[in-house]
């Protein structure tokens, strides 16, 4: 394969911010995970981070967005567990939508701005 017959792109790193980012693709995928394990420690460990980085991760973006994003069990008859609220599920879902529509919009600017390139 040739120089030009490599084809580029982009790549964009949204995320919620106030004074620094809380919000963005790695708090959406550690609550994906958390939505399918129900733990905060085997989310952690799937995405190969300590529970402590991943409970400080959601400990942030919880007071940044002034909600919480999950309730957490600990132990009793049948262990602990965490869940995500619906408020957290919720923003994950506006989040989703805000990244699709903002690379829709990107992806036509790319596209317009680089044709001549992308036709090699």
């Amino acid at each position: 394969m040739t120089d030009h017959e490599k084809r580029f792109g982009y790549s964009l790193n949204l995320k919620l911010s106030t004074d620094k980012p809380f919000f963005g693709p790695g708090v959406i995928e550690l609550l994906d995970r958390i939505c399918e394990t129900k733990s905060i420690n085997s989310a952690a460990k799937g995405m190969g981070m300590s529970y402590n980085k991943a409970w400080r991760i959601l400990k942030r973006a919880e007071q940044e967005i002034g909600y919480p994003l999950i309730i957490t069990n600990i132990g009793g008859a049948n262990g602990g567990g965490s869940i995500v609220t619906e408020e957290g599920k919720c923003l994950m879902k506006k989040y989703q939508l805000f990244q699709q529509k903002t690379y829709e919009v990107v992806d036509e600017y790319f596209n317009d701005i680089f044709a001549k390139e992308l036709e090699w």
